[in-house]
């Protein structure tokens, strides 16, 4: 009889694992339809013998030291800075915006003060920030608007920005200084020996028990458990009771160079041009030596393949409240991560929700939850 069945082993039913069987000596079973761990953050070498992502790039970057030194038990870290550029009237500038953007795009040279009156002087007065366009339109104005986010918003998720709720570009700053970096975190690293040797680490516990290739509908009534945890579609558990909650997928389209490195950065976006959003060069992220590189572009496509994006719109947040009300009424079972609590979360988000939760299956204090090791 295990104590728990964890279905999913991403970072939320990984980190779940871990605490429950390191923390408090729980038997686990951990489930995934994949043939392999680590979720969506899963890195393998290819056939050339470079490491890649396989299900797009994940950088991880975080303002929480609990979330960082939980972490850092099942990896060592390669220090890295994100950079990102955007291909904008035939020119590479960075994103997001900031002064060496702003010069680049109009020829200009304008200081920190001089910037923040330019975007005052372009930026449209809107009484209340309800969408994505209104966030961009409401800082920059219009024109920066249509350059950097509109047709990219397009793309990545299939509706203008002004159907999206306002978090979707919220996201990315927008910055007078010349800080090029996309994230300002405290803590931003890479694992040193790659994202999926870390889930390696965290699920090596003897009381953990691993079954991939296998949906968890398959064992559910056959492996006896106490307790689920689920961190799957929460609408796919309950069979789409009340209707499918609406997703983005992607299609990757992977590319081998025979040259060291390609482009100046890991992440070029693409906001006006071609069908795929941005080109990632593994080997920025990774630090890998090798005389090939390895490219991947991102087709963003409907809700036809994996579940990626929660599609943040009003009505898709109230659909998922009655999933979240029925699910708040089913016994011993637990719903968490992206997917399971239908939320447009970072990596260290994601690591933080699976530690309050299993604080509370646990009756434990956030410090109690953290303190015991394997």
């Amino acid at each position: 009889m295990f104590d728990y069945m964890i279905v999913g082993a991403g970072f939320a039913g990984s980190v779940l694992a871990e605490r429950l069987a390191a923390s408090a000596g729980k038997n686990v079973v951990l489930v995934d339809r994949r043939p392999h761990i680590g979720g969506n953050t899963y890195d393998c070498y290819d056939a050339d013998g470079l490491l890649i992502h396989r299900y797009g790039p994940h950088i991880f970057h975080t303002n929480s030291k609990e979330v960082f030194d939980y972490l850092s038990r099942f990896t060592e870290w390669r220090q890295y800075q994100h950079r990102v550029r955007a291909a904008v009237d035939g020119m590479l500038v960075p994103i997001p915006i900031n002064l060496d953007t702003i010069n680049s795009l109009y020829g200009l040279s304008l200081d920190a003060q001089q910037l923040t009156q330019f975007f005052a002087d372009r930026a449209e007065r809107c009484e209340s920030v309800k969408t994505s366009e209104d966030v961009i339109v409401s800082k920059v104005g219009r024109e920066l608007y249509d350059k950097f986010f509109k047709h990219y918003t397009r793309k990545q998720w299939g509706l203008d920005p002004s159907q999206l709720e306002a978090q979707v570009t919220a996201r990315v700053p927008v910055r007078t200084n010349r800080d090029d970096r996309y994230f300002t975190d405290t803590y931003q690293a890479m694992p040193r020996r790659g994202y999926t040797r870390m889930f390696e680490q965290m699920l090596s516990h003897p009381n953990i028990k691993i079954l991939l290739n296998c949906d968890y509908r398959e064992v559910r009534n056959v492996i006896p458990h106490r307790e689920l945890i689920y961190t799957g579609p929460i609408d796919s558990y309950f069979d789409y009771k009340f209707g499918k909650l609406p997703y983005r997928s992607l299609d990757f389209r992977f590319e081998t160079l025979n040259k060291n490195l390609h482009q100046p950065v890991a992440v070029i976006n693409y906001p006006n041009d071609y069908a795929y959003t941005r080109v990632t060069e593994f080997k920025h992220l990774t630090g890998q030596e090798h005389s090939k590189t390895s490219l991947v572009y991102e087709y963003p496509v409907a809700d036809n393949g994996d579940p990626y994006y929660p599609i943040p719109q009003p009505q898709n947040a109230a659909l998922y409240k009655r999933y979240e009300a029925l699910a708040d009424a089913t016994p011993h079972v637990h719903f968490a991560g992206r997917l399971g609590t239908y939320r447009y979360y970072n990596m260290d988000q994601v690591v933080a929700q699976a530690l309050r939760l299993y604080a509370r299956i646990a009756g434990q204090t956030r410090a109690e939850a953290l303190g015991k090791t394997a």
